[in-house]
């Protein structure tokens, strides 16, 4: 029978059923958040073999972004008129068919074609696989459901680098994206098989033509700026200030829009409620500031220490260990305790490990830089769950789509622009450090003059090559210390935001309650 049209809950998935329906679902989770990171090592092989720059390529990254960002917060309107299991496995399905075309793309513009479609149709997977995971559930396992979910989520991004490198080292880049393949068929096939009889009810709602217009343009501009404004030189392009006005205007229109329409694309009266707009703010001010460092490290250890793709990607790695093993812990302590405690931890952890790593130095060892990312898994674990649990505390069974998609889209555009400020913060104040580290290099300095010539007699070198040195030197000296400065900055938005925690009040049982509004 069809439940499409049904109101009746569904019981939670139990047994043997409940352990495939939870892999399946995490597996397309995996794969989904996999691949926003797997392609970024690949750029200069994907460049190369297609005959263009490696500029020209990264567009491979910024339109998989900016059109994921458009559709995620779609949601919730989407599950409303296509059912929540139905736009799951057919988000699924076309995955796997752009990951496919991706592959086997002869031409960068075939393969960026491909690269939108793959981004459109990711963007509704994430949102959905947390409320279906949610709604098979029993009530007091919901922490439970959000652990495994979080997990996921958060383990696939830091596994990207590292088995990106690999593949393509070792294969092709376009097993990068072939991976997706078997994984996408299996997590459809039984996604379908053991879901098909609980979907959610369905509303022919009516198109807002206009804000989803109006949303794509605001997305989109904003996402090319931020992505290309370094290239660009930022506001001295006209370019990025032309895309700037476009997006401030657009974005201005795009929200008086969906606060008078009757059916809005985007329920942005979500953020009216206390708990959602403040574990909203903080999960995704949290994300920036920690994606966006987890972006800038490997390109610090690869252009400055001299390590391979692959190397750079594993030191990444151990982030995920303790994450994987908190996990299961905190499905258990979450019901228990003030989420708001588990946050506060998380946050001061994360401040913790970018001070630790505020102290680096170019002759840094691989172990110092493998212990505060090992160490960076606790408070991560600690970190997605109860904001998650905050932010969905006391929604209507019927809003849960809706404001997990909405609370995606916050967390990845901030993620965004957090990456697209960090880079352009290391930029400049390594520019910063590097002038002060010249302000004595002149021809007639002794001290400068004492340095170049220990340099000549020490590496034997001409006048030029100890020139040459010298100043590969302190670009080397002056990234580091301008990437001390942005660890420095991350630690301390870590301990400013944790105010944003306190000003939620979850309700008594908040992730009991968020199961049963997916229920």
């Amino acid at each position: 029978m069809d439940n499409a049209n049904s109101t009746q809950t569904p019981p939670p998935l139990t047994g043997g059923r409940l352990i495939l329906a939870s892999l399946a679902v995490a597996l397309a989770t995996f794969m989904n958040v996999l691949d926003s990171s797997i392609a970024n090592v690949a750029i200069p092989t994907i460049s190369g073999n297609l005959g263009v720059s490696v500029d020209e390529g990264t567009w491979v990254i910024t339109l998989f972004a900016a059109a994921n960002a458009v559709s995620i917060p779609l949601t919730g309107w989407l599950t409303q008129r296509v059912g929540q299991i139905r736009l799951f496995v057919w988000s699924i399905v076309l995955f796997v068919i752009s990951s496919w075309a991706c592959g086997i793309a002869p031409t960068l513009p075939m393969l960026l074609a491909a690269r939108i479609v793959q981004g459109a149709v990711a963007g509704p997977m994430i949102p959905l696989s947390q409320a279906i995971l949610l709604g098979s559930y029993p009530k007091e396992r919901s922490a439970t459901a959000i652990a495994l979910w979080a997990m996921t989520a958060t383990v696939g991004p830091i596994a990207g680098p590292a088995l990106g490198g690999w593949m393509t080292d070792r294969y092709s880049w376009s097993w990068i994206f072939y991976i997706n393949i078997p994984v996408g068929l299996f997590a459809a096939v039984v996604t379908w098989m053991i879901y098909r009889d609980r979907e959610t009810q369905v509303r022919r709602l009516p198109i807002d033509t206009v804000g989803l217009i109006s949303l794509i343009t605001w997305v989109g501009t904003l996402q090319i700026m931020l992505d290309k404004g370094k290239d660009l030189d930022w506001f001295d392009s006209p370019v990025i200030c032309v895309l700037a006005v476009v997006t401030a205007v657009s974005f201005v229109f795009f929200l008086m829009w969906e606060l008078t329409d009757k059916n809005p694309i985007i329920d942005v009266r979500l953020f009216a409620g206390r708990n959602f707009r403040g574990g909203t703010i903080a999960i995704s001010v949290a994300f920036g500031v920690f994606f966006s460092n987890l972006v800038l490290l490997p390109q610090w250890m690869q252009q400055y220490l001299n390590y391979p793709s692959i190397n750079a990607g594993l030191v990444t790695a151990p982030l995920g260990i303790f994450a994987v093993i908190l996990m299961p812990v905190l499905s258990r302590v979450v019901p228990k305790v003030d989420v708001r405690m588990l946050a506060t931890g998380a946050f001061l952890g994360f401040a913790a490990v970018f001070f630790m790593r505020a102290n680096y130095t170019t002759g840094v060892d691989t172990w110092t830089l493998v212990l505060p990312t090992l160490l960076q898994g606790i408070p991560m674990a600690l970190f997605f769950v109860p904001l998650t649990v905050i932010l969905l505390s006391g929604l209507p069974a019927e809003r849960i789509p809706a404001a997990a998609g909405l609370s995606n889209f916050v967390r990845v555009f901030t993620g965004a622009v957090g990456t697209s400020l960090a880079s352009t913060l290391w930029y400049d104040r390594s520019i910063h450090h590097h002038a002060r580290l010249t302000e004595h290099a002149a021809p007639t300095s002794p001290a400068f003059q004492q340095s170049v010539e220990a340099i000549r007699h020490t590496l034997n070198f001409s006048p030029s090559q100890a020139m040459a040195f010298f100043e590969k030197t302190v670009v080397t000296q002056a990234a580091m210390l301008g990437l001390d400065d942005v660890f420095w900055i991350s630690g301390v938005i870590f301990i400013v935001i944790i105010p944003l925690i306190w000003m939620t009040k979850p309700e008594k049982g908040a992730a009991g309650e968020a199961a049963a509004a997916a229920h």
